[in-house]
């Protein structure tokens, strides 16, 4: 699925970066059946959008509006139309669930996460991937992406303040290189882990580990030693828990990947907040970028 966008005076058509990936001699058909041979101007895998033009009929081509999706409260009504199984312009209806998720997208080269993602009950299947999910007066707030396997009710959509972020570099570089990169792995915290770990906070995202030479690791942020199981998970404690990033809390791994990616560029210098070993210190990152 797809939609129709002007952008400085051209109509594209966006869509997901998993819908056009791969495919060589890419065509798009309207609800009327016209079709046309299409190119990708631009894509970004880590955030599932792809730019497309088209030499279409101007009779075939209705541009939507984008509303803000930083607009968006939970439990708002959303509409989602799409393809699904090819069944052609479907409608489905839901609310905005939750805001500001990362989920873990899979391709042939690996796995990475995606961030501050609207998370919404409209019904969405495959098929789906790449239309537009509405607000009630009809406006563009995100594209769906991906519905959680097994689920019902659990879609998944871009926000429609990242793909206007990301538009003009889509468009005149063919892609987007400017999501900020603090090279750590971890997890969530929650009370029984802060007392394991002997933390005086059960919130935050406990470092298990740095990237070597990463923003992280240059910046001394420390990793755990040792290997600890709770309630069945394994985990490697004995690291620093982030709390807060330039004085913004930051409850889990959710709200930490969410803030990079609105308010922080690659290259710009954050102040991180950690507790360690008990003590809150604050330390200054230089985040990368990818």
């Amino acid at each position: 699925s797809g939609f129709v966008i002007e952008y400085s005076s051209s109509d594209y058509i966006v869509t997901n970066f998993h819908v056009v990936d791969g495919v060589v001699k890419p065509t798009v058909t309207f609800w009327n059946g016209d079709a046309y041979p299409a190119k990708v101007v631009g894509s970004d895998a880590y955030s599932d959008i792809a730019v497309i033009t088209i030499q279409a009929s101007q009779n075939d081509l209705y541009p939507v509006e984008f509303a803000p999706s930083s607009s968006l409260v939970v439990g708002q009504p959303v509409v989602a139309i799409g393809n699904p199984f090819g069944l052609s312009g479907s409608v489905t209806f839901g609310i905005v669930s939750q805001l500001g998720r990362t989920i873990q997208y899979q391709s042939s080269g690996g796995g990475f996460s995606i961030a501050d993602v609207i998370q919404f009950s409209a019904p969405i299947n495959p098929g789906n991937s790449g239309g537009p999910l509405l607000n009630d007066s009809g406006m563009v707030v995100g594209i769906t992406t991906a519905v959680a396997s097994g689920s019902q009710g659990v879609g998944f959509a871009i926000p429609s303040d990242t793909i206007l972020r990301e538009l003009p570099s889509l468009i005149s570089n063919g892609g987007y290189n400017k999501h900020p990169y603090l090279g750590f792995q971890g997890d969530d915290m929650n009370y029984q882990l802060s007392q394991v770990v002997g933390a005086n906070v059960s919130y935050g995202v406990l470092i298990e580990k740095t990237a070597p030479g990463g923003p992280a690791d240059k910046a001394h942020l420390r990793g755990g030693q040792q290997i600890a199981t709770i309630d069945g998970q394994q985990y490697i404690i004995g690291g620093d828990v982030i709390v807060s990033i330039n004085g913004s809390r930051i409850v889990n791994y959710d709200a930490l990947s969410t803030y990079l990616e609105r308010y922080t560029l690659p290259g710009q210098t954050i102040r991180v907040g950690i507790i360690r070993s008990g003590t809150y210190l604050e330390v200054q990152v230089t985040l990368g970028g990818y």
